[in-house]
């Protein structure tokens, strides 16, 4: 393999999205000038949520969440005096969900069943199928230059309506680099970059790879995304030898994938201290196997998930938690939902270096919040069971950005927005979505509404993945 600017490894080809969209991966961060000023989302005034609150040690039947501009004010098992606006959810109050492992820019392609089964991923990034499937329509999408932007907000509402407050994996191309619709955790987040990405550790050289461990030894990047071991063969397997080698297997490091990984690797990643993110339905879909997570948990490797991206995973976070138990039960390990549960919330923040911010309710945090019908008794196992359909009320920093339109209408405050929410139809529920955002900053106009993206999108490409499918 050759160094980043030197020909694509594995003959993957120049013009792959991947190496358009990390090209910048591990580079050093351009200065950030201040963010230009953008539409706010709706906020709300002081209000409180009624219903089952799920805290790491245990779920509060009749719990309240009392929020207070942009934070959690307390979390309490009687109602709260003097806040004018409780809102009785009759549902299961949590944090909002992470998701550690996605492609933002290319979750606008349709969903894809692979024709055959793969050794590796530069397979498929190299064949016939992939390029019809992602390589055309991108180059469709992106040939005047005007739609990626587009192509990142639009995903992001699609994350949003599932649950999600926080992601992983936009590119350094992602536009103006800040928090927008939901949370990045490996770019600019809470006033700081304190992560780093990389596609392909075969493609850095060692200047890339000094100035890393000059970091992680510094204490200046504290979580070091590193896609590995994606595959099943030798090939695939070898790349976690690069990574030690390198001197990058550290507490910091958090590996995605690391299907190839056997015992002896698995073994290392828990004496190093490092994570691991596992998005099994895309590795199923593409290699016929996927990660020995039952094993990694068993070790105590932290494990979060990810469903990585439409064509080859899972639509929504909720549906990839699904197979993670399946392929679970599949690994002897009949996991307990409010352990599977913690692998998008708790456990994904402490894998992200943000455990102090999110994955858990408690006063002074921010108020990122999910509100889900509850329908099982067992409010972990409602959780578990969960589907995008299920979702009443999405809110990141206190802002309303989607749920039920009668509650965001109550709660919104007077000219909190400087324009209504959007209204949609979701999944037969009438929704109010908030996409009071800059889709490209320092451009003196309206943020564009989901119905707009949409639009865009199907215009240039007409298989666009629909959201509320």
């Amino acid at each position: 393999m050759s160094g980043r600017g030197g020909a694509p490894a594995d003959g993957v080809e120049a013009d792959d999205p991947f190496e358009l969209a990390y090209a910048a991966g591990v580079r050093e961060e351009e200065p950030v000038a201040a963010p230009a000023p953008r539409p706010r989302r709706a906020a709300a005034a002081p209000f409180a949520l009624h219903g089952c609150v799920l805290t790491p040690d245990r779920a509060i039947e009749g719990g309240y969440v009392v929020v207070a501009g942009a934070a959690i004010a307390e979390v309490r098992e009687r109602a709260p005096e003097g806040v004018g606006r409780i809102v009785e959810t009759g549902g299961i109050i949590l944090p909002g969900l992470i998701d550690l492992h996605g492609h933002p820019e290319y979750n606008v392609f349709a969903a894809w069943e692979p024709p055959r089964r793969y050794a590796n991923r530069y397979q498929w990034r190299r064949s016939k199928e992939y390029a019809r499937v992602v390589r055309e329509p991108w180059r469709a999408l992106t040939a005047e230059g005007s739609l990626p932007p587009l192509l990142t907000r639009y995903a992001e509402a699609r994350a949003l309506v599932g649950g999600v407050t926080a992601i992983q994996g936009a590119s350094g191309r992602y536009p103006g680099k800040e928090e927008a619709l939901v949370r990045n955790v490996d770019l600019r987040i809470f006033g700081e970059h304190r992560a780093r990405s990389i596609i392909d550790l075969g493609r850095s050289d060692e200047a890339e790879r000094a100035r890393l461990r000059r970091h992680l030894a510094a204490g200046t990047v504290t979580a070091l995304y590193v896609h590995l071991a994606e595959g099943v063969d030798e090939t695939s397997r070898k790349e976690f030898d690069d990574l030690v080698g390198a001197g990058l297997l550290t507490p910091a490091t958090v590996i995605i994938h690391g299907t190839a990984l056997g015992e002896p690797e698995l073994g290392a990643v828990r004496d190093a201290g490092a994570k691991l993110v596992w998005s099994p339905q895309s590795n199923l879909r593409l290699y016929g196997r996927t990660t020995a997570a039952a094993r990694a948990l068993a070790l105590g490797i932290p494990v979060g998930l990810g469903a990585d991206w439409l064509p080859s995973g899972s639509p929504s976070l909720l549906a990839e938690l699904k197979v993670a138990r399946r392929a679970l039960a599949a690994q002897g390990l009949a996991i307990e939902p409010r352990r599977l549960v913690a692998m998008i919330t708790r456990d994904a923040a402490r894998i992200a270096g943000l455990e102090a911010a999110l994955g858990t309710l408690d006063a002074g945090r921010p108020a990122d919040l999910l509100v889900l019908e509850r329908r099982r008794d067992d409010p972990w196992e409602s959780v578990a069971d969960a589907d995008p359909s299920w979702v009443e009320l999405v809110t990141i920093g206190g802002d309303l950005a989607y749920g039920r339109r009668d509650w965001v209408a109550a709660l919104a405050a007077p000219g909190s927005s400087e324009a209504p929410p959007e209204e949609v139809l979701a999944w037969g529920k009438p929704m109010a979505l908030d996409t009071g955002y800059a889709a490209r900053p320092g451009r003196d106009t309206a943020p564009p509404r989901l119905s707009d993206l949409r639009a865009a999108l199907i215009a240039r490409y007409a298989q666009t993945g629909p959201i509320f499918a």
